[in-house]
């Protein structure tokens, strides 16, 4: 028995003449065509939206960023990659009529077009809000670390020269200090010449490498991403604000509560107090330290008792501990004890090992305790089924290897803005199907 064998490649074929018929009426490619095609790109900040009159022809920036969004969903961000795909994919062939881009005009696009991609983003988040799939009744926050184009090394040279110069600005106020003042020249050039120099090197799950915090806003109802931003912020302590600031406004600002729920990352009292101000109603677990001395814990704050009417708090042996400073660095009221009540205490040793005992109030406590009884479990479980899973399909699905190919905020934030409305059709296509997705986006 012989194998299978295939036509020979001097045989005639009957082969589809017709470009359409290649694929599939229930295919991405033409949920991606129908998107970009309803999408105005001069209002949206395209260059060369309209065709000119005189000069060379250039691309349709439709055409390109059709072609972005099919390679971010199938792994391709490189333009070299993308140039050798437009000549091999027949999927490319169909999406771009067999156009061939070469990979200088293909990355040129993506540098020119990052306000741009931006907004077409945002468009595609306010058509999922006209066909109900983003409710905005409740979003999930949570940031997470990409790997940034620059090295380790480049990036400690460069925090060592800034600590260099830093020193040179104090050694007049200092005695001793070792400095050669004809290096500072060089030293400035250097740091000028740095080409990431917004990067950081941040606690990753891979040890602590060059990297930006990348926050999103998820809503509930189908886990679409509604806003995201790149930080150069080591942590999520000041991110709330402005997270839910950007959900509220692409959610069309409703006159409803929106219900924000992150991790106790992002427990801040201030930030919490202007959210509720503006109807984003915080549900997050308040981060609270312990009373721990020389390997001892000792009794926590919440064994005292404030009375709002005295502004003072009452500790278990029934002991008044008046208010005595703001500490504006840390935002908190510190309230201390007499040293004769704890001095003939009983209790003292299970209290404090100082002469007084002293209890800190935050100055937005009261934000952070309502903020904290509406973190309930059901809370969190919504927090981690709605938001984990658009970072593992970003990272591993789109990215495939987590790691911006551009450098700086503005390059980072142009790939997750593409990367994120790439997830988003992909997942309003597995909602909706394919095919009516497409319909919606031809009627809408």
């Amino acid at each position: 028995m012989g194998f299978i064998k295939g036509e020979g490649r001097d045989q005639g074929t009957l082969f589809p003449v017709v470009l359409d018929d290649l694929i599939p009426q229930g295919h991405l490619c033409r949920v991606i065509d129908a998107f970009v095609v309803r999408l105005d790109m001069d209002v949206l900040g395209f260059q060369r939206a309209d065709a000119a009159e005189t000069g060379r022809p250039g691309y349709d920036p439709r055409d390109l960023l059709k072609l972005y969004l099919y390679g971010y969903l199938n792994q391709l961000r490189s333009s070299r990659r993308l140039e050798a795909e437009c000549r091999r994919n027949i999927e490319l062939t169909w999406l771009l009529y067999r156009l061939y881009p070469d990979h200088k005009t293909i990355a040129e696009f993506r540098r020119m077009h990052r306000e741009a991609v931006t907004a077409a983003g945002a468009e595609l988040v306010q058509f999922a809000r006209t066909v109900g799939l983003i409710r905005g009744e409740w979003i999930a926050i949570d940031g997470t670390k990409l790997r940034a184009v620059s090295s380790a090394s480049s990036i400690r040279d460069r925090e060592e020269l800034q600590r260099y110069l830093d020193r040179m600005e104090t050694a007049d106020n200092e005695q001793n200090v070792d400095v050669d003042s004809t290096a500072v020249p060089a030293a400035l050039n250097k740091l000028r010449q740095h080409p990431e120099p917004e990067a950081r090197v941040m606690r990753t799950s891979a040890g602590k490498v060059p990297a930006y915090n990348i926050q999103t806003a998820v809503d509930a109802e189908h886990a679409l991403i509604v806003t995201h931003q790149v930080t150069t912020a080591a942590n999520d302590s000041a991110c709330l604000q402005p997270v839910a600031e950007a959900a509220f406004k692409a959610l069309g600002r409703p006159s409803a509560p929106v219900n924000i729920v992150a991790d106790c990352g992002y427990s801040n009292g201030e930030q919490a107090a202007v959210c509720e101000a503006a109807g984003l109603i915080p549900h997050i677990p308040a981060k609270r330290g312990t009373n721990n001395h020389a390997g001892r814990t000792l009794m926590d704050r919440t064994m005292f008792t404030y009375q709002p009417e005295t502004d003072s708090f009452v500790c278990p042996a029934g002991q008044r501990l008046e208010r005595k400073r703001i500490h504006k660095r840390d935002q908190s009221v510190h309230y201390q004890s007499r040293a004769a009540d704890c001095k003939n205490c009983s209790q003292k040793p299970q209290c404090t090992l100082a002469p007084q005992r002293v209890v800190s109030r935050h100055i937005y406590e009261d934000a952070l305790e309502r903020m904290n009884r509406r973190a309930t479990p059901a809370a969190m479980r919504l927090r981690r089924s709605v938001v984990e899973h658009p970072f593992a399909a970003l990272k591993y699905r789109i990215f495939g290897h987590p790691r911006f190919l551009l450098r700086g905020v503005s390059g980072s934030q142009t790939e997750m803005s593409i990367a994120v409305m790439a997830y988003n059709l992909r997942r309003m296509a597995n909602v909706l199907g394919f095919e009516q997705l497409k319909a919606q986006l031809a009627t809408q």
